[in-house]
């Protein structure tokens, strides 16, 4: 279902992403990890038509990401991590709105509506505004939207994130319903979310793959917590090392401008004084 291959995306000079190459196959739960900044959010982003790669190829049931991006659209569902739902919306209406931009018919939109609000589990709050809901049920109208079109491809970026326990495991009960004719990508930092849910983990880090296996042989000898952290170490201590030199930096840099103003002029110049008072000075 979903055939990615070579996949590169420059911003500038920066590579996001680079030589991505991974595959999923129908009725597979596919958990893509990595470290914040890692590329995770690039690819998902590429993979359902938000933006162009730079090189490299990407199918979804066959049809290339790039040349037939309409006919990708119409197959793929996407909850990014920051849904965009309407708060004066009801459910019922945002659902409606959703079907038609994604060219379901009006014969068949009543009947994808009302599938999409009963595997959600969202019809006993369809008629209220959205903007009423708690942070569960919207969770649960922003999945629907991924599904009210019935699409064979569902990319899930972090659907679990900030919700309660029991608003967790009603979610993961339902991502995996949804697998079951369907191919899910499944992006979250909630590592034995992967190991409860997902078929097969793809770990990548600086833009590039280090893992990817089915979850069994993946976790056969170690949990998938010491795998994440072993294949990704060197991007998390060089992201720890640049961080403790930015702190550094920015702690001398008050005392920095402080004295080149005590050589130029003998004393402290207002904006120099200001700017280690704004860096600083209160602490």
């Amino acid at each position: 279902m979903i055939e990615v291959q070579q996949l590169t995306k420059f911003y500038g000079s920066h590579a996001a992403i680079r030589d991505v190459s991974f595959k999923a196959d129908r009725g597979e739960i596919l958990g893509f990890l990595g470290p914040n900044g890692a590329g995770k959010t690039t690819t998902m982003r590429i993979l359902t038509g938000y933006m162009p790669a730079t090189s490299g190829t990407a199918k979804v049931a066959g049809f290339d990401v790039f040349n037939e991006s309409r006919e990708v659209r119409a197959r793929v569902g996407y909850l990014p991590e920051n849904p965009p739902l309407y708060p004066e919306f009801t459910p019922l209406a945002f659902l409606d709105f959703v079907a038609r931009i994604n060219g379901v018919g009006r014969a068949q939109r009543r009947p994808a509506i009302e599938r999409a609000l009963d595997a959600t589990a969202i019809a006993d709050v369809a008629g209220v505004p959205i903007s009423t809901l708690s942070r569960g049920y919207r969770q649960r109208v922003a999945i629907a939207q991924a599904i009210v079109h019935e699409p064979e491809v569902i990319v899930l970026d972090e659907p679990t994130i900030g919700l309660d326990p029991k608003q967790v495991i009603g979610i993961r009960k339902l991502i995996k319903s949804l697998a079951s004719d369907r191919t899910v990508i499944l992006s979250t930092h909630i590592l034995p979310e992967v190991t409860q849910l997902c078929d097969r983990v793809v770990i990548i880090s600086r833009g590039l793959i280090v893992a990817d296996d089915t979850t069994d042989s993946l976790t056969a000898s170690e949990d998938l917590e010491h795998v994440f952290l072993r294949v990704t170490t060197s991007d998390v201590a060089d992201d720890e090392v640049a961080a403790a030199e930015h702190a550094e930096a920015a702690m001398d840099e008050p005392l920095a401008a402080t004295a080149e103003s005590d050589e130029s002029n003998g004393e402290p110049d207002g904006s120099a004084a200001d700017a280690a008072d704004d860096n600083g000075g209160e602490g």
